[in-house]
């Protein structure tokens, strides 16, 4: 972590409002507004972006991709500009609570990757680069969204400390227990093998 010189006050302003913006089910309003229905009741349930794209219309689950990812972003770039390093791990920790359990859907969310995503590219380019080749690369290799995202998690704290950013390897390790919490259904599937693999199209 890195040291903490923002006033108590300030930081628990700056987790609020991140919190708000992670709170916000993008993946909800985006299949609304293109009349896809209530996402919650489309394939897994989940408001993130790989569930919309179970609906076939793969420019509302690329708009939900990315405003996922970016509120995380938004809410780091904010916190560092405006205060500091310690205020920006502040407000990617509580975008991302924010998305997993948001306020407007009583404290139920997603499984916030694209958050998760989001937020380590703004806290560290490089860092953030790392785990989403990460991702691909095992998304790619066995075709499961859920696990890439678990690998992933695993890996980003290793991540940051070899790419000369220990200050957020506790953060890290943070959202990868959460993360991996919000996956425990998949992890089951996984286990029994009743996960859905991911669908490349060709041609």
């Amino acid at each position: 972590m890195p040291e903490i010189t923002t006033p108590m006050g300030l930081l628990a302003l700056v987790a609020v409002l991140a919190y708000l913006l992670g709170s916000v089910p993008f993946g909800l309003v985006i299949a609304k507004l293109f009349g896809l229905g209530d996402i919650r009741k489309i394939g897994s349930g989940n408001i993130g972006a790989t569930n919309v794209l179970r609906t076939g219309n793969k420019l509302a689950a690329f708009l939900t991709l990315l405003l996922d990812s970016g509120k995380g972003a938004i809410a780091v770039i904010v916190a560092l500009f405006m205060i500091g390093p310690d205020a920006a791990q502040v407000a990617g920790l509580t975008a991302f609570l924010g998305h997993c359990f948001s306020v407007f859907l009583g404290f139920r969310g997603g499984k916030g990757v694209a958050t998760y995503l989001g937020t380590l590219l703004a806290l560290s380019f490089v860092t953030g680069f790392a785990a989403c080749m990460t991702w691909l690369a095992i998304a790619l290799l066995f075709r499961f969204s859920s696990l890439a995202a678990l690998v992933t998690a695993v890996m980003v704290p290793a991540w940051a400390w070899s790419l000369d950013r220990p200050d957020l390897v506790a953060l890290t390790a943070l959202l990868g227990v959460i993360l991996w919490v919000r996956h425990s259904s998949n992890i089951q599937r996984l286990l029994s093998g009743e996960e859905q693999r991911i669908k490349l199209k060709r041609g």
